[in-house]
């Protein structure tokens, strides 16, 4: 595992032109460094390094052709393959760069822009039920409606810290199979059958507790909520110590929201972050570009729990530190 050394201090920071500015909420910083094309290689390493520290990175103001948002892509490790068929929804119109995924409401000419709608993206993570999870994620706004669309994140790190010693125990060594079979908006995925029974569904196994495999540290990883089963467990046991678990995962104290802006570009850690979209006006436009990087399987070391915490994982002075009822 790459040596990471955590910047301490989550004050304002300055490396040349690159300017970090952290949020004052549990995760994210805005990154102001102009023309993110003519990143140096020392600059970009800047911006990867900040990325690992603040989990959410936003760019404000940048104009980026596909070609070069996947360029960019590039800074933060090897671009994902396309998706998979099955992950595109039927009907939309194929871009010439495969690497790009549309997510948008716009129909044209009888064929839809790309997928997930106008609707609700209820919290989850990234790919959460592949083998290897995405590592990086980008998502650029090219179109966004004047209300609604706007995007939460939450911190992981912060929200494994809060949890009381004995949910902790329960989840020691615990497992997660995640369902394919649902994408975030909870639509049925193409080629898939409905799930009669999550003990079986369709999907990987893993690990409650995620070791980051750059910064070291210690996170909940949970996917998403619908149709996730915990290896071993009854259902009904299953569903009662999820439920708990997402009462810290969905906490307001970790998360941070975006109101987007065209030319906004955020990339977020997809290990160590949970995210959301509000559904919006089904008259209004929103047409996102969205890249990713090829992550790494999933593993848990008990011993990171002996490290400090990260330092974005207890929220700044003035942000609600009430630990969430434990269900």
């Amino acid at each position: 595992m790459p040596e990471y050394r955590a910047s301490g201090a989550v004050g304002k920071q300055d490396s040349g032109s690159v300017e970090i500015k952290p949020f004052p909420f549990a995760l994210g910083a805005e990154v102001v460094c102009g023309d993110i094309r003519r990143l140096s290689d020392a600059q970009a390493a800047v911006v990867y390094k900040a990325w690992l520290d603040h989990l959410v990175l936003l760019f404000r103001g940048q104009t980026l052709t596909d070609d070069e948002l996947s360029a960019f892509t590039h800074r933060f490790g090897k671009l994902k393959d396309p998706l998979p068929d099955h992950q595109r929804a039927a009907g939309v119109k194929p871009l010439e760069n495969p690497a790009i995924s549309v997510i948008s409401n716009v129909m044209e000419n009888g064929m839809a822009l790309g997928s997930l709608g106008d609707g609700e993206a209820l919290w989850h993570t990234d790919f959460n039920f592949d083998e290897r999870p995405y590592a990086a994620a980008l998502l650029y706004g090219l179109e966004v409606p004047p209300a609604g669309g706007n995007t939460s994140w939450s911190n992981m790190y912060a929200a494994y810290d809060m949890l009381p010693v004995p949910l902790r125990e329960r989840i020691d060594g615990a497992t997660i199979k995640h369902d394919a079979s649902y994408n975030a908006a909870g639509i049925l995925r193409r080629g898939y059958a409905p799930v009669a029974d999550v003990r079986v569904s369709l999907g990987p196994s893993h690990p409650i507790v995620r070791t980051h495999p750059e910064t070291g540290y210690n996170c909940l990883y949970l996917g998403r909520r619908l149709h996730a089963y915990v290896n071993g467990l009854s259902v009904e046991e299953s569903e009662a110590l999820l439920d708990a678990l997402w009462t810290y995962a969905e906490s307001r104290q970790f998360q941070w929201e975006h109101q987007w802006r065209v030319g906004d570009l955020i990339v977020w850690d997809n290990r160590c972050t949970m995210h959301h979209r509000q559904p919006f006006d089904p008259g209004s436009r929103r047409i996102m570009h969205k890249t990713q990087t090829v992550g790494d399987r999933p593993f848990h070391s008990p011993s990171a729990d002996l490290l400090p915490a990260h330092p974005r994982a207890a929220p700044p002075p003035g942000i609600l530190t009430a630990k969430p009822a434990c269900a």
